[in-house]
């Protein structure tokens, strides 16, 4: 299950995928589509929150557009 790590309430809009960067803050980019030109997509800063990774889990922002985590599955067989 997912553990709720820092309450944001963003609002998700279409065509941009929403992710946690390197220093822990919520940012978009815009969705390849096709007839797009190859290349790396323009990042946009949503909002600020500073989130501390920890190893071994997988960060994300939920359906509510809050900053969540879960327990990546590894090395099963």
């Amino acid at each position: 299950m997912a553990e709720v790590v820092a309450k944001v309430g963003i609002k998700k809009e279409k065509g941009y995928l929403y992710f946690i960067d390197k220093k822990g803050n919520v940012s978009r980019a815009k969705m390849s589509r096709a007839g797009r030109k190859k290349g790396k997509a323009k990042v946009d800063l949503v909002q600020k929150v500073g989130v501390k990774k920890e190893k071994g889990y997988l960060y994300f922002i939920d359906k509510k557009g809050n900053v969540a985590k879960a327990k990546m599955a590894r090395g099963r067989k």
